[in-house]
């Protein structure tokens, strides 16, 4: 096992993890309030409140099923690193545009001049979640990637300095 993958794999996915937890727990909240008061701002705002609902389970789900394989070491169909490569380009390419169709369709701009603990506020900070699992998947697939490249290059060493011996 390389540094890379036993120090920041793990942490990369449990900070997906945890903040897919915090985002769906923001986007239950703001989906209930939405139905109790009967005041989504559009339509299109309550499409996007289930999207994130969907995306904060799925990646909730996966990313702690990845994080309990590697540390298993199992051998699961989907417990390899170019399904974890799949899994995280498809996950933060919906996070991406999920966040960003959030930033085109909410109200409220930065907020200003609006109570600490308002809708507008809240939905900001789910949007801000939304770009904060974006780039922590594409890190995560950096980081996979670096490490898969690292891993050939050592491996190549290795047997050219063994066939000098």
């Amino acid at each position: 096992m390389t540094y890379i993958e036993v120090h920041y794999h793990p942490l990369l996915f449990t900070t997906i993890t945890l903040g897919a937890m915090a985002e769906l727990g923001l986007t239950a909240y703001l989906i209930n309030a939405g139905i109790e008061t009967k005041s989504f701002t559009s339509d299109r705002y309550h499409a996007l409140l289930g999207l994130f609902c969907f995306m904060s389970s799925w990646t909730m789900v996966f990313g702690a099923s990845y994080m309990l394989w590697y540390f298993d070491r199992a051998s699961h169909f989907l417990a390899n690193v170019a399904s974890s490569i799949a899994w995280l380009l498809t996950t933060g390419t919906i996070w991406g545009i999920a966040a960003g169709v959030m930033h085109i369709t909410r109200d409220g701009g930065d907020c200003a001049g609006r109570p600490i603990i308002s809708r507008c506020r809240q939905t900001l900070t789910l949007e801000a979640l939304g770009w904060a699992e974006f780039g922590v998947c594409l890190l995560t697939t950096f980081a996979t990637c670096f490490w898969i490249v690292m891993t050939k290059r050592a491996a190549k060493r290795s047997d050219s300095a063994a066939r000098l011996v």
